[in-house]
This record gives C-alpha cells, sequence and structure tokens, in this order.
C-alpha cells in the first residue's frame, strides 16, 4: 500500500518534472552558440567554433560597462529598499491591535504580488507620463512636470520604487509570521523591566525578526544581476537607454532584434554564470548565519 502511494506521488510530480526538463533543460544546448560564430542555416553541427572570441568581442563593445553598471545599481537598491520596505511595515502592521483590519491590510499589499508586469507597465506608463494624473498634480500643485519616462535618473526611481511596491506585500507576511513566532513572555519581560512600545521593538521584536532578515537578504545575493527585465522591458524607450538598459534588455535586442546569436550568447552565459557563483555564496551565508539549508 505504502508503496502504491509513492507511485502516486511520483505521478503527480512527473508533469512538473517534464516542464522543468523541456524549458530550463533542454534549451541549455544553445550554450554552445557562445563559443561558435553561430549561423542559423547551418545549425550548431555546421557553424564554425571560434572559442572565446565572442567574450573578448563582448568587453570590447562601447556602452557594455555601463550596462553592467545599470544593471547591479538597479538589481542592489531593489534589493535594499525590497528588503527595508518589508520589515518596517511589518513593524507597523504588528502593532495594529485589530486583527480584522491587519488581515485586509495584509491581502491589500500582497494583491499586486499577482499582476502581470504587462499590465502594470502599460498602467504605470499611463500614470508617469508627461500628461498622466501624476504631473498633472504636480503642475496643479505649482510644480513642474517630471519626465520619469524621458529623464533616466527618475526612470531609475520609477523603476524601483514600482517594483518595491509591487513585492513588499509578500516580505511583509513574511517578517510578520517572523513577529507572530517570538514568544510573548518576552515581551512580558520588557513590560516587566518598564520598556516602552519602541524599546521593545528594538530590543525584543527586532532581533526576533533578524534570523528571517538574514536569511532573505543572503538569498537576495542571487538577485544582483537580475534588475528585473520583465518590468524594465514593459516600460523603457530609446530615451532612457543609457540608465536602464540591463544585461537582459541588452541580450534581447542582440539576440532577437539584431540576430546576433553568438553574442546574446555569450553575455547571457557570463550573467549566469556570475548568477550561479552568487547563489552558491548566498546558500552558504544562509547556512553561516541564518542556519538555512536547502539541502
Amino acid at each position: 500500500m505504502k508503496r502504491k502511494k509513492v507511485w502516486a506521488y511520483r505521478l503527480m510530480v512527473l508533469p512538473g518534472i517534464l516542464l522543468l526538463f523541456l524549458f530550463c533543460y533542454m534549451p541549455m544546448g544553445g550554450i554552445v552558440m557562445a563559443f561558435q560564430d553561430f549561423i542559423p542555416a547551418k545549425g550548431f553541427g555546421g557553424s564554425a567554433w571560434i572559442g572565446m572570441e565572442n567574450f573578448k568581442r563582448l568587453f570590447s563593445l562601447p556602452g557594455i560597462g555601463n550596462i553592467f553598471r545599470n544593471t547591479v545599481y538597479i538589481a542592489v537598491l531593489k534589493i535594499l529598499f525590497g528588503l527595508l520596505v518589508p520589515v518596517v511595515f511589518a513593524l507597523l502592521l504588528s502593532e495594529v491591535k485589530n486583527l480584522g483590519f491587519r488581515r485586509v491590510v495584509q491581502t491589500i499589499v500582497y494583491l499586486p504580488n499577482f499582476i502581470s508586469w504587462v499590465i502594470l507597465g502599460t498602467v504605470f506608463k499611463q500614470m508617469f507620463g508627461m500628461y498622466g494624473p501624476v504631473n498633472n498634480l504636480l503642475v496643479s500643485l505649482g510644480g513642474n512636470a517630471v519626465g520619469f519616462l524621458s529623464n533616466g535618473s527618475a526612470f531609475q526611481t520609477l523603476v524601483i520604487a514600482t517594483d518595491v511596491w509591487k513585492g513588499f506585500g509578500f516580505g511583509t507576511i513574511v517578517y510578520l509570521a517572523a513577529i507572530l513566532s517570538i514568544g510573548t513572555e518576552l515581551y512580558e519581560a520588557a513590560w516587566m523591566d518598564g520598556a516602552t512600545r519602541w524599546q521593545k521593538i528594538w530590543h525584543v521584536t527586532l532581533p526576533g525578526m533578524r534570523p528571517m532578515i538574514v536569511l532573505m537578504a543572503t538569498l537576495s545575493l542571487g538577485n544582483v544581476l537580475n534588475a528585473g527585465f520583465d518590468q524594465i522591458f514593459n516600460m523603457y524607450n530609446t530615451m532612457v537607454y543609457d540608465k536602464a538598459d540591463i544585461i537582459d534588455t541588452y541580450v534581447y535586442r542582440m539576440g532577437l532584434v539584431n540576430a546576433q546569436y553568438s553574442l546574446a550568447s555569450a553575455v547571457g552565459l557570463l550573467k549566469s554564470v556570475v548568477s550561479a557563483v552568487l547563489i552558491i555564496l548566498a546558500y552558504w551565508l544562509a547556512d553561516r548565519f541564518a542556519d538555512y539549508k536547502i539541502f
């Protein structure tokens, strides 16, 4: 009977394994293009092998350093604010004593997490356009319209802020769970010692959240080169390429738009190798400082 149940579970997992193999592992064969002068008509077998020439060409391209800087800058700020905002919001929400109101707020802030960037990108472009409601409000208050979609620095700020807004609801739930796991006897002891509300947060709540904060921070390390292709692709334009162009959008343009398949594969492979190293480092840090093990 137990053996039948085991096979039933294995059959349930099988579709997921097949999809993972088809869409994640089989395409990895295309990595060979990074070491070839790939010509689609000749295929993998007929295209000439050129070794590391694509990588040498990659580092000699004008503007490639700026693309890597944009990627790291946007990704790091997304990680930092993506950690800070949920922690602060979870602390504030934990102080709300009305459980019904707290649950409603949790649901509202978590809903954007389920909305595609295809939809949100269009919404934000309409809202923050030169004649959108945000700029109309600024002008009506006596200010000047801001080119959120035409000024590179303003666009970076918009990208970071909207990404944090979309995702902080999930982090809030995680940190609220960490807060609820803190023993009530610690708060009672702090109250007996005459601690104020802010002192309780500083000396009891934050130390209790520290393992989860460390865990989330270390696991985020693997995303240093992932600045969010789907978000930026749906929001950027040629006027902000100097500040908004990242590795993923560059690979898209080089590979699918300009048909430079070998160069795009080299860029993507370099990013994947660096990301893999960072993920390994992240799990090592999580194991060392947060006692978290995936295996």
